[in-house]
């Protein structure tokens, strides 16, 4: 396939301060393949996808990109691109892979390798600990619903402290809890594909102690420079219509998706409305008083991913029985696609002044804030030759179908909205340190399967070749721009 040409030239006047960070992020499960190879375990990812119908097509995490062992050609494409700092994840199952016990040296040898290969090229790592792949040992006794697990997390981040250590000092703890808890208990969706009310709400809180956990056992063992953070997904809820049913449906999923999670890692504890939301469904009683101050200590930093904002109505529970409810039926689960947006080719609607609300929210609920990170942000969109071949079909050959689509203009212009709305709130004061990108590669998309493609490089999954798209040229001629103008006057920023 050609190499496609930038649709586009950046915007001259898409400009960030000098000591801007700007990345690319991929996660383990979604790009590594070889699960089971060198001693990894099954994580609940690999038990997931064998669930007849869990994930579309019946796909899996292998070979995904078959990263383990191409990892030096995508490392090239990195320095190719530009990049200052690279966010990738470590999977537990190939460190501890029954999730307790001893490093498992094949794979703590393979991540010395990669992060290696990134510092060579004099690229930053950022180590996100946990991105969903729990050790199936685990699950099978409890999985994020006991203290137990926050406890075995805890031991392997030390571990992965004191084996790479001196590699890294960008640790990111958790990626998104949101999701790997109530997508994955309450709602089923996710891996262990669980549907419950309190085990959903006890993976949600122990997800956030063992970010505590974390946290405190290392700056027990700090090395100078350590940076310790988490990512936490966020996404504005709008309610459809002015009515007071619609305002309080848009406010008990705003609690559920966002302040469950923030509040108490920065420091204002549990939101007492999650109380009253889950009234009969849960107790709480795995909470401990004593718990919040590991969960709300100060961080280095703050990782935030923005992809769309969700838009509700109110809505009766499914359940009408508060016992037998998940942790997913709020009486407000009835989303909506907002009229006259644009939406991506999953469907999401396509609004870069979500993100704007995103960090004057937070600003605005907790006044003083940790430096923040946007951690992922992009989109999903059919190649355009795969879409020109499909609308085409019988009216000429593959070739012809490809050279009459455009070229990623659709990947660019969302980039390119997104990152003005963030250079704009930056000079209002909020302190944005750095853009990681989702995602370099295009990748396993967890219930999705293979079908969504995030990368900026795209991957053929049969012949593993990667060929960068227009977008990828886009956001490296920006990132040449930025570098351009490095001795020019920063924006204001509040750090």
């Amino acid at each position: 396939m050609p190499t496609p040409a930038p649709a586009r030239q950046p915007d001259p006047a898409l400009r960030f301060p000098p000591s801007f960070v700007w990345g690319v992020a991929t996660s383990s499960y979604q790009i590594e393949g070889a699960v089971d190879e060198d001693g990894r375990g099954d994580s609940i990812w690999d038990v997931f996808s064998r669930r007849p119908g869990a994930v579309t097509r019946g796909e899996s995490g292998d070979p995904a990109c078959d990263h383990y062992h191409r990892w030096p050609q995508d490392v090239a494409l990195l320095d190719d691109l530009g990049v200052d700092a690279y966010r990738l994840s470590i999977a537990w199952p190939r460190i501890q892979p029954t999730g307790r016990g001893p490093a498992n040296r094949a794979g703590i040898e393979f991540y010395r390798r990669l992060l290696g290969g990134v510092r060579e090229r004099g690229i930053s790592p950022f180590v996100t600990m946990y991105h969903w792949d729990l050790p199936q040992a685990l699950e099978e006794t409890g999985g994020w619903r006991t203290r137990e697990t926050a406890l075995r997390f805890a031991d392997y981040a030390a571990l992965l402290h004191d084996e790479l250590g001196d590699l890294v000092e960008n640790w990111i703890t958790l990626n998104e809890p949101y999701p790997s808890s109530m997508a994955g208990y309450a709602q089923g969706r996710h891996a262990p594909g669980a549907s419950e009310g309190d085990g959903a709400l006890a993976a949600a809180y122990h997800l956030l102690l063992g970010h505590g956990l974390t946290v405190a056992a290392l700056r027990a063992q700090a090395r100078p420079g350590d940076r310790l953070g988490i990512t936490l997904n966020r996404s504005p809820v709008v309610p459809v219509s002015d009515s007071p049913a619609d305002a309080a449906a848009a406010a008990r999923l705003d609690c559920v998706l966002n302040h469950q999670f923030s509040d108490p890692v920065l420091g204002a504890g549990h939101p007492p409305e999650l109380t009253e939301i889950f009234a009969g469904v849960s107790d709480f009683s795995f909470r401990r008083a004593e718990d919040l101050a590991l969960i709300g200590a100060p961080l280095d930093f703050l990782g935030l991913n923005y992809y769309y904002r969700i838009h509700v109505s109110d809505a009766p529970h499914d359940e009408p029985e508060p016992a037998a409810r998940t942790a997913d039926d709020l009486g407000s689960d009835r989303t909506h696609r907002p009229a006259g947006v644009r939406r991506t080719g999953l469907g999401w609607p396509v609004e870069p002044a979500g993100l704007r609300e995103v960090l004057t929210g937070l600003r605005a609920r907790h006044g003083t804030l940790p430096p923040i990170y946007l951690t992922e942000n992009g989109c999903a969109y059919p190649d355009p030759e795969e879409s020109a071949a499909a609308s085409t079909a019988g009216a000429g050959d593959a070739e012809s179908a490809r050279t009459a689509a455009p070229q990623d203009v659709e990947r660019i212009d969302f980039l390119a909205e997104h990152l003005a709305v963030l250079r704009d709130v930056m000079a209002e004061g909020i302190d944005v340190r750095g853009y990681f990108l989702w995602s370099l590669l295009d990748n396993f998309e967890w219930a999705h399967g293979y079908g969504p493609r995030f990368g900026i490089v795209r991957v053929d999954y049969e012949t593993q070749e990667r060929t960068p798209r227009a977008s990828f040229h886009w956001y490296k001629a920006l990132l040449a721009a930025q570098q351009d103008s490095a001795d020019d006057v920063g924006l204001a920023t509040g750090g």
